[in-house]
């Protein structure tokens, strides 16, 4: 999750530890005037928002199912690309690919989560484990961010690619440029999460004459990192949230106006069948682009008005300071239930992708009766090129 820490640790006021480990923050919210070194008065916000507490057991709550609905749909949706060889395309390599990077944040991310939010504190702090485990869990969360965001406009390139070679018909089997792409993608995602890796670490902190190990970024290893810090909110808006939107946007509207050109075309009956499945497709990846938007926006925002707006020095900053509060702990959820829902949409905007999901789920554990209920699939309209029977 894209976040800035700011790292004024001698004395933290709650505005410099915001979404940090730091416990401590139950209290009733009062202001508190300070002298700074220029001998004028600081106001300083001491305790977090009254909805902590209760924040604290309906994000668990919310961690779990999430992690349970996240790990059964993405496994499930893995299994049916893999086992049935009719669903082998590119647009499905591309979506098992999302499916894959959310499956592997779910399983990493998600139960630190619980723990942190629970213990109030990070996990095995103390030692190197936990040290490790600071700089893995933000590499794997930009990481799978990446994979997402630089899958959908894989696909939405795909799918116009598709519509405007629509006299092209083509079987199973996944090309090899997606192949390609896929590889792209991961090797790209990972390198751009290196920078979390290497900018968290294990910080000592001192808060009400307690000592805390807080995860947090730090710049203290090079120029790069301190500017990396100071630039993250806007490069994480920028091609983590506006890039893929914009490919989105210009790909559909390209994609449109071939389809709009071929409806005053005189078509053949197969092929306007044909191309009534890669509209089925492209209304499957618009609604993985739109849910993405609606997900990813509340985060976004909160980072977006505290990076412009929110005054460290200006003394009417603690209400203010509330409603970020508030509007992090929506966007962080809203963001995380991104990894589990995209099987989810399948199921209700797929009626071949649902029938699968019913199929693998009653058949978990017999794979023989699986593949015998998925063998009609090439009649259908999932994801997949349609076999040329005329």
């Amino acid at each position: 999750i894209c976040q800035i820490l700011p790292l004024k640790m001698q004395k933290p006021s709650l505005s410099d530890l915001v979404m940090s480990d730091l416990p401590g923050f139950h209290k009733k919210l009062k202001q508190h005037k300070e002298p700074s070194s220029n001998s004028s008065t600081v106001v300083r916000c001491l305790t977090d928002v009254k909805m902590k507490v209760t924040f604290r057991y309906i994000n668990s709550v919310l961690s779990c199912l999430i992690f349970v609905v996240g790990i059964i749909g993405n496994a499930t949706l893995l299994r049916i690309i893999y086992q049935n060889k009719s669903m082998r395309n590119g647009p499905n390599a591309l979506i098992a690919s999302l499916a894959l990077g959310d499956l592997i944040y779910i399983t990493i991310v998600m139960p630190l989560t619980v723990y942190k939010v629970l213990a109030m504190r990070w996990p095995f702090a103390d030692n190197n484990f936990g040290l490790f485990l600071c700089k893995l869990v933000p590499f794997v969360q930009k990481a799978s961010v990446g994979i997402t965001v630089l899958s959908l406009c894989a696909l939405s390139v795909d799918r116009y690619r598709a519509v405007a070679s629509w006299s092209r018909v083509q079987g199973t089997g996944i090309p090899t440029v997606t192949a390609a792409e896929i590889a792209v993608i991961w090797l790209l995602s990972v390198t751009l999460a290196v920078p979390e890796a290497i900018s968290f670490t294990m910080i000592t902190s001192t808060y009400n004459n307690q000592t805390f190990n807080v995860c947090m970024m730090s710049h203290r290893s090079s120029p790069f990192l301190e500017f990396y810090i100071k630039s993250k909110d806007w490069w994480c808006l920028g091609f983590y949230f506006c890039i893929p939107l914009a490919c989105s946007a210009v790909f559909y509207s390209l994609m449109t106006h071939e389809m709009l050109q071929h409806e005053k075309e005189s078509l053949k009956i197969s092929l306007t069948e044909h191309l009534k499945q890669r509209r089925e497709v492209a209304k499957v990846v618009f609604c993985l682009v739109l849910i993405f938007a609606l997900c990813w926006f509340p985060l976004h925002l909160g980072h977006l008005l505290k990076k412009m707006i929110y005054d460290h020095s200006n003394q009417q900053r603690c209400e203010f300071l509330n409603f970020l509060l508030v509007l992090d702990y929506i966007g962080i959820n809203m963001a995380t239930i991104n990894s589990c829902i995209n099987p989810i949409i399948l199921f209700f905007v797929s009626k071949k992708f649902k029938s699968c999901f019913k199929s693998c789920l009653c058949c978990w554990c017999y794979s023989g009766s699986l593949s015998n209920s998925m063998l009609p699939l090439h009649h259908g309209t999932s994801l997949q090129y349609k076999h040329t029977d005329h």
